[in-house]
């Protein structure tokens, strides 16, 4: 073999070991960069679920919040009813007309 050749093959055994390491690296550098992205995805995955899961009771309290005091405001009415009769069909007249002037100008 002449020295021309034995520089070319050492030349071409360089820049293929050369490109078989930036290869190795940018394939680790990837993997990396999707072990990550995967870390990150159940991170949030994790935060969306206890957001949901918070939002989710913090709603059924209203809901039961909101119950209560439709009973109670229910109660109220049943009593009114009971002890001033007059006063109750004046507030159901007056109710009336305000929905029917509401509605009837559509």
């Amino acid at each position: 073999m002449t020295t021309a050749e034995t520089t070319k093959t050492s030349t071409s055994d360089h820049k293929t070991r050369a490109a078989d390491a930036e290869f190795e690296a940018s394939k680790a550098a990837a993997m990396e960069a999707f072990d990550k992205l995967l870390e990150a995805r159940n991170h949030f995955q994790n935060a969306a679920t206890a957001a949901g899961i918070d939002l989710k009771h913090e709603a059924l309290e209203q809901l039961l919040a909101g119950k209560s005091k439709a009973q109670d405001l229910g109660q109220e009415l049943s009593e009114l009813a009971k002890t001033k009769p007059g006063t109750t069909v004046a507030l159901a007249f007056l109710g009336g007309f305000v929905l029917a002037q509401l509605l009837g100008r559509r």
